[in-house]
């Protein structure tokens, strides 16, 4: 990647798209890296596009910011819910292989 690349995939971002978007491959898996008030009703906000490793820092209405947090929250109750199925899963695999070994006489006393 030249320079010129490098300030174009780290350009201060302009546009009133949803923030969770990259603006160069358009994933929605961007996220906050950095943010802080910049102004009544504005936001400065540092992003980063996992996807593509895009970079950019913008300031955003608040409108813009609120949305942003409620798909962060979204997001995180949908990688939460997916962990508590992966746990649940994996806890009755668990559980099942301990049966059948506990049926199969598998277990020794040593083995605690």
């Amino acid at each position: 990647m030249g320079p010129s690349e490098h300030r174009e995939r780290n350009a201060e971002r302009t546009t009133e798209r949803p923030l969770h978007i990259c603006p160069e491959c358009d994933s929605g898996l961007v996220y906050p890296v950095d943010w802080e008030a910049a102004a009544r009703d504005r936001w400065s906000v540092s992003l980063r596009c996992p996807s593509c490793e895009w970079t950019g820092r913008g300031t955003f209405d608040q409108d813009l910011v609120d949305a942003f947090d409620a798909e962060l929250d979204d997001g995180m109750e949908a990688v939460l819910c997916h962990l508590r199925e992966l746990t649940r899963d994996n806890l009755s695999d668990e559980i099942d292989r301990f049966v059948g070994a506990l049926r199969a006489d598998a277990i020794l006393p040593m083995d605690f």
